[in-house]
C-alpha cells in the first residue's frame, strides 16, 4: 500500500527554526545580526517582503518608525495603554487596550490613503480632478489634515519622510502628487495638510515601485494586503509600552475621569 502523507495544518514561508539557528527568509539570524547593513529594518524585509532590500529600503523603514513610534500620552492608543496601567492591567493588556483603537480615525488611514492616491494617480486624474471627485462623492480624502498640525504649524515628520523620499528613492511620483492635493486643499483650510499616515503611505508605494525588488502587481499586493498599517502597529508598539512602563515607574494611581469634563445630557 502506498504512503498517504499527512495535510499540514500551516503553511509558512518567512523563518524556519529546524536547523542549528533560525533563519529569515532563509538567512541565518547570525548572518543577520553580523551584517550592520540590515538594522531592524533589514529584518522587518526579510520578514514580511521575504528578501534582501536596498540599504535605503531598510533605513527608510526605521525611519517610519521612528517618526511614528509615539505621539505624546494624548492620542487615543497611548490614552487607553495609560488607563489600562494605572487600572492595575498587566503589559499585555496595556498595549492591546491602546492597539485597539488603531483605525482610520487614528493611525490606521495608511493602508487606505495608499490605496486612495495611488488608484488617482494611476487613473491619470490631476490633483484638482481627484479633489473635485472626493468632494462630488463625499470621500473624506485619507491622509489629509490633523487636528494640531497646518502650514504654520508644520509637522516636523513629515518634513523628514518627505526629504528622506526625494533624497534617495529612484522616483517619488505618488509623494508630488499628493503635495499638489495639499496645496489644493489648504486653500480651503490651513490644516488640511498631508499628515504622517499620508506621507508614509504615498512613499512607502513611491518605494516598492521604484526600488526594483518587486514587480508592481507585487508592491500593490503588498498594501492590499495590509503592510502600511502593520508598520504603523510595529512602531507604536514602542511607544505604547513604553507609556506602560512609565506609569509603572511613576505608580500612578487608578484613573478617573473629572465630571467638570463631561457633558450630561437630560
Amino acid at each position: 500500500r502506498g504512503v498517504v502523507r499527512k495535510r499540514a495544518n500551516f503553511v509558512s514561508s518567512i523563518s524556519d527554526d529546524r536547523g542549528a539557528e533560525p533563519t529569515y527568509a532563509g538567512v541565518p539570524i547570525s548572518e543577520i545580526a553580523a551584517d550592520e547593513t540590515l538594522g531592524v529594518g533589514g529584518t522587518i524585509a526579510l520578514l514580511w517582503f521575504r528578501r534582501r532590500l536596498p540599504q535605503y529600503v531598510s533605513k527608510f523603514i526605521e525611519l517610519c518608525m521612528i517618526t511614528t513610534a509615539d505621539h505624546g500620552p494624548c492620542v487615543s492608543g497611548a490614552h487607553n495603554t495609560i488607563v489600562a496601567a494605572r487600572a492595575g492591567k498587566d503589559l499585555v493588556s496595556s498595549l492591546i487596550s491602546g492597539l485597539a483603537t488603531i483605525g482610520p480615525r487614528f493611525g490606521g488611514a495608511l493602508d487606505d490613503a495608499a490605496r486612495m492616491f495611488r488608484f488617482a494617480f494611476d487613473q491619470g486624474f490631476s490633483a484638482a480632478e481627484f479633489v473635485e471627485l472626493c468632494k462630488k462623492e463625499k470621500k473624506v480624502i485619507m491622509g489629509i489634515g490633523h487636528r494640531v498640525k497646518s502650514l504654520d504649524n508644520p509637522d516636523a515628520r513629515v518634513v523628514l519622510i518627505k526629504e528622506y523620499a526625494r533624497k534617495h528613492f529612484p522616483q517619488t511620483p505618488l509623494l508630488e502628487f499628493a503635495v499638489a492635493v495639499e496645496l489644493i486643499t489648504t486653500k480651503k483650510k490651513a490644516n488640511l495638510i498631508l499628515n504622517v499616515d499620508g506621507a508614509i503611505a504615498v512613499c512607502f508605494v513611491d518605494l516598492l515601485r521604484s526600488c526594483g525588488s518587486f514587480s508592481r502587481a507585487e508592491a500593490d499586493e503588498f498594501v492590499e494586503n495590509g503592510v502600511l498599517n502593520g508598520l504603523f502597529v510595529a512602531s507604536r508598539t514602542l511607544g505604547l509600552v513604553g507609556h506602560f512602563l512609565d506609569q509603572q515607574r511613576l505608580k500612578q494611581p487608578l484613573y478617573r475621569h473629572p465630571y467638570d469634563d463631561v457633558t450630561y445630557l437630560e
